[in-house]
């Protein structure tokens, strides 16, 4: 008399388990062909090298070289900002004297090595003598770093250039700019404010820009407690290229501070 165990076990389907590497495979799901099959079979199809497990390798490949270029750079400040910027505009003049000051101030300038206002910081910094970094990006249409940059990489995932922004910068300045400065600046926000990164400065130059955005993050999200009543002290709002050196020097002797944030780390 067949017991109901008896009857669990032999409902169990058989079969041999297939490993590729540590991936097992049972009944009906099936490995194609080895991994040093797939690698060395020259006859094989070509679609592998745009599959998902092969894109994590160029994005490790990808962290590599962002860690190795930068891991020697002295401490270092991003400067955000248009693209669209054209020479001849304040904001261009104000990129590069932001650049110059930074450099004369001892840190490196990071940008994303684009044209524009990120042309600016960098020939700012460069013409100060000082070191000048462009972390580019691949873009659909055509996009190269600009003739000011002495050290540049150029990315294929926004996630890991954003990740070398973080790392090896003491601050950021987000100088007038559209939804790649505006990605970049609540990015860092989030990051300082559920304390995943220690806290530093985040600077909106230009007041007259930036202004819409302030008020409607103190009224809408201030005011209806979306944010914490000292989450707005994350930002700092000026016109002024001496006081934004004043902010960056004054954070770096200070080590960082982390009082003024909001308490979603407690989630």
């Amino acid at each position: 008399m067949s017991t109901d165990a008896d009857n669990e076990v032999a409902s169990t389907p058989k079969s041999t388990p297939k490993f590729r590497g540590p991936i097992m495979f049972r009944r009906d799901l099936k490995p194609r062909g080895t991994a040093d099959q797939n690698l060395l079979d020259q006859h094989g199809p070509s679609d592998w090298v745009h599959t998902d497990p092969w894109r994590v390798l160029r994005i490790q490949a990808e962290f590599i070289e962002g860690f190795g270029a930068l891991a020697e750079v002295p401490r270092a400040v991003t400067v955000f900002g248009s693209a669209r910027t054209q020479p001849e505009h304040p904001e261009y003049e104000a990129a590069r004297a932001i650049g110059a000051a930074l450099a004369q101030a001892g840190f490196a300038v990071i940008t994303g090595g684009g044209p524009g206002a990120m042309e600016a910081a960098n020939r700012g910094a460069s013409e100060a003598g000082g070191y000048s970094i462009g972390l580019g990006i691949e873009l659909p249409f055509e996009q190269s770093l600009n003739e000011w940059v002495d050290l540049g990489i150029n990315f294929r995932y926004f996630f890991a250039r954003k990740t070398m922004f973080v790392k090896y910068s003491q601050a950021f300045i987000c100088l007038p700019g559209g939804f790649g400065t505006l990605d970049e600046l609540f990015e860092a926000l989030t990051l300082v404010q559920t304390r995943k990164i220690t806290r530093f400065p985040i600077i909106l130059f230009g007041t007259k820009y930036w202004a819409g955005l302030v008020d409607w993050l103190r009224d809408s999200l201030g005011s209806s407690g979306k944010i914490a009543p000292g989450d707005l002290g994350l930002l700092h709002v000026t016109d002024s290229v001496e006081e934004v050196c004043r902010i960056v020097l004054g954070e770096a002797a200070n080590g960082g501070n982390v009082d003024a944030v909001g308490t979603e780390d407690q989630w």
